[in-house]
């Protein structure tokens, strides 16, 4: 007798009704009728997790997303219940679980609004194909809600209305709307009725987000595996709802050395040595500042990582060397693929150790990249990692490479459906035995991870660099980014800005584009305006697929060469502003740009907003994103705010024109702030700081500014050696008044600080510094409001 054998396909499944409940200190479980356990974890007053299995038992609680530095604690937790719900109650959220279906409403503790709520909730389909389940939540949006995140997605700010996948991928030259590439953060940001707060679905399968694209005002997330594992992290603020998702995924594991914020020269490919010495002269000569020059494959024997070409890097000792006394660091490409050959020392221990990634069933994972056919090392592995690590000895420690830009780590492999790995390949996932549907979102994120332990062991007594094209949520932890392969057009220009804003959004703040496009070649103009945005950027870097020409900063004539210098120039005088803004980032996981919807999320004019972001905590960008402007319409934020050029005022809160020729950008500061800067150097350490200006900008009322500094390099920092001013500036009709609170053990090379005061409503008649009147002379007071003085002093009085 024949059965009928075909497969029943049930559609989606949902949880029935709560039989049980239990306790565990901060884990209440619920168990349902048909076997649906839901976990909600409290691991905050304005955190919970929701953990969901359909099998009645939950397999091991692992994540590379998640610190183990995260912090926990609440002030109060108390369940209660009533007919309908499983009431949690926190300091902040109040939380009900449905005792019919474990759908959830979450609200806030202080005024009882709804925040949140699920539609159909958890629910799931099995999955025949996948094997598992496809898990599913959905949950309903809220009149006006507006959604942000999701890392480096090519799109405008606001996510409503839109769908999205979350898959790493090498994408060349991809454009507006292109889904997905690079990164898979999926993590994004809700506001409605002027507040806030975050969902990290931390799931690292193949996952998709619908903000009401498919339905009006459902909001749904889902993944092709793995558990409906979420956190749910409350605001109100937006900025609360980021710091507190960097805190969870992590912040970066030190601050990055002051070099590293220079503006960086990189091409495919700068070989020989004499082309390289011929770049680095040239900037020199032409006195444009430049701390670092990168070495893309061609710097290989045959692509083989962590190999020289003897015909074109004869000694690399030497020329490191000798770029480094000339100010220039050098940083090399190192890719996953490792050449097959027998012949080619890594290739063998890797193959010896087992360390390479195999298919299911047995052969090992062979791809074509740069060198050939390749094998790659399974990253997920410690003890690979451990071995990847110790590669680095030669090019850090012995050569004085000074860092590292993980490539191709999607992992990309040529000539194949899918652009990588077949899903049958086998990972470790440390301990957690998987398939490549799991491991690949976070494969870059562990190379990375591998090459920054290298790079901190190596490179010791200094500190870590290294970049990453792929990543997952928790990959700042290790690592600076780039946005990838893009090309030279306008269009890209705006991508790049927004690309930017949302990484920082994402709790991933170290990113950059390719200044000027990587692909294709640009004009002057389009150069010229994409190196004002760049300089805005944490991560500045020029970078192109050198096959189309050159995309040097003087490649494009005087004039252009003249624009490019002012604004690197510019950007090496905030370095110190900067700086500071990654103490912020690194300590509290304040973002280093913010888009306007999350410095002023009450303005609902913020919340379409692209443009102009916030740079820092006081410094107002937007770049001109289309040829022949002389100007653009930018939204002012509320607030008063100085021309960073002329000095004139305007007050915020509304659309303005803001004239900007090719030579200008509008730039603006925030009244209030000291903006402090270093003299300009051709590179970090070219010259004693010995002088710290500070830029004041009047406003009547109270505003702080920050200045963080330390040796620039180096762990001492750590220990306490770092110098940490808190200016307090208080403006009055006839009075300015400046205080200052300093901490920390470093002390600085410079002796005085030279203010240099704008917009000051009236003429100086008397200067006090802590209770004592000082003479002009003594502070070289002159007509243009400058004055100098010791940088010691706690209060200073400026007096009509």
């Amino acid at each position: 007798m024949i059965l009928n054998t075909e497969l029943e396909y049930k559609g989606n499944l949902f949880p029935s009704k709560i039989v049980s409940y239990e306790k565990n200190l901060n884990v209440l479980s619920f168990t349902t009728e048909n076997g649906v356990i839901l976990e909600v974890t409290v691991r905050r007053d304005s955190i919970l997790r929701f953990r969901f299995t359909t099998t009645g038992i939950f397999e091991n609680d692992f994540s590379y997303a998640i610190t183990k530095y995260a912090s926990r604690g609440y002030n109060h937790l108390e369940v209660t219940e009533n007919d309908d719900n499983y009431i949690i109650t926190t300091t902040k959220l109040i939380c009900h679980i449905s005792k019919l279906d474990l759908r959830a409403s979450i609200f806030d503790a202080k005024d009882n609004t709804l925040i949140c709520e699920d539609e159909l909730g958890f629910h799931w389909e099995e999955s025949y194909e996948h094997g598992g389940d496809i898990v599913k939540m959905s949950k309903t949006a809220q009149p006006g809600e507006s959604y942000y995140g999701l890392g480096d997605k090519p799109v405008d700010n606001n996510l409503k209305g839109k769908r999205f996948e979350n898959w790493v991928t090498d994408s060349y030259a991809y454009g507006r709307d292109t889904d997905p590439i690079y990164k898979t953060i999926p993590f994004y940001t809700g506001l409605h009725n002027k507040k806030s707060y975050g969902i990290f679905f931390d799931n690292t399968f193949r996952s998709f987000f619908d903000f009401c694209n498919e339905r009006r005002n459902i909001t749904s997330f889902w993944a092709q595996g793995g558990e409906m594992n979420y956190y749910f992290i409350y605001g109100p603020k937006m900025s609360d709802v980021v710091v507190n998702y960097t805190d969870l995924t992590g912040k970066p594991h030190q601050l990055p050395a002051l070099w590293t914020l220079g503006y960086h020269q990189c091409k495919w490919s700068y070989y020989p040595e004499s082309n390289v010495k011929e770049i680095t002269a040239k900037f020199r000569e032409l006195q444009i500042p430049c701390d670092a020059i990168y070495l893309d494959i061609d710097y290989m024997e045959g692509f083989r990582c962590f190999t020289w070409s003897k015909e074109h890097f004869p000694d690399p000792k030497r020329m490191v060397k000798e770029l480094a006394d000339d100010g220039f660091k050098t940083i090399v490409i190192i890719d996953p693929g490792i050449k097959i050959d027998m012949d080619y020392s890594v290739f063998k221990e890797g193959l010896e150790k087992d360390y390479f990634c195999k298919r299911a069933d047995g052969p090992y994972m062979k791809g074509k990249v740069w060198p050939g056919e390749c094998y790659f090392p399974d990253f997920t592995r410690p003890e690979v990692r451990e071995w990847w690590a110790g590669l680095f000895k030669e090019l850090i420690e012995d050569i004085g490479v000074k860092g590292v830009w993980n490539d191709m780590n999607e992992p990309a492999v040529m000539d194949v459906p899918g652009k990588t790995f077949p899903p049958d390949v086998r990972h470790d996932y440390d301990g957690n035995p998987c398939s490549h549907k799991k491991a690949h979102n976070v494969y870059g994120m562990q190379m990375a991870r591998a090459t920054y332990q290298g790079l901190k062991k190596f490179a010791y007594p200094k500190r870590p660099f290294v970049i990453t094209r792929a990543a997952y949520s928790g990959t700042q932890r290790y690592t600076s980014s780039w946005t990838g392969d893009n090309v030279a057009t306008w269009d890209h220009l705006n991508i790049a800005n927004l690309q930017a804003q949302r990484m920082c959004m994402s709790g991933f703040s170290f990113i950059g584009s390719d200044i000027g496009g990587f692909a294709e070649q640009p004009n002057g103009e389009l150069y010229a305006r994409w190196i004002q945005l760049g300089i805005f950027h944490p991560f500045c870097r020029t970078h192109s697929s050198g096959d189309h020409g050159d995309q040097e900063p003087w490649a494009f004539g005087d004039t252009v060469t003249n624009v490019v210098r002012k604004f690197i120039e510019i950007r090496y005088q905030l370095l110190p502003y900067l700086y500071t803004a990654f103490w912020r980032y690194a300590e509290e996981g304040i973002p280093i740009l913010k888009s306007l919807v999350l410095y002023d999320q009450e303005d609902s004019q913020t919340h379409y907003r692209n443009d102009e972001f916030i740079f820092g905590e006081k410094i107002l960008a937007c770049p001109v994103t289309g040829p022949n402007q002389k100007g653009r319409r930018m939204y002012i934020p509320r607030g008063k705010w100085y021309n960073f050029w002329t000095d004139e005022i305007v007050s915020g809160g509304q659309e303005l024109w803001v004239d900007a020729d090719l030579d200008s950008m509008p730039i603006f500061v925030k009244e209030g702030a000291i903006i402090p800067k270093y003299p300009i150097q051709q590179y970090v350490g070219e010259k004693v700081i010995d002088e710290l200006l500070l830029d004041v900008y009047y406003k009547l009322g109270k505003e702080n500014s920050l200045v963080y500094e330390d040796a620039t390099d180096g762990y001492d920092y750590i220990k306490g050696r770092y110098s940490l001013r808190d200016f307090k500036l208080l403006g009055k009709d006839n009075e300015l008044i400046i205080q200052q609170h300093k901490s920390g053990k470093f002390i600085t090379t410079y002796k005085t600080f030279k203010l240099s005061l704008h917009g000051l409503p009236f003429k100086i008649s008397k200067v006090q510094v802590d209770n004592e009147e000082i003479l002009f002379e003594d502070i070289k007071l002159n007509g243009d409001n400058t004055l100098v003085l010791n940088k010691e002093f706690t209060e200073l009085h400026i007096m009509a």
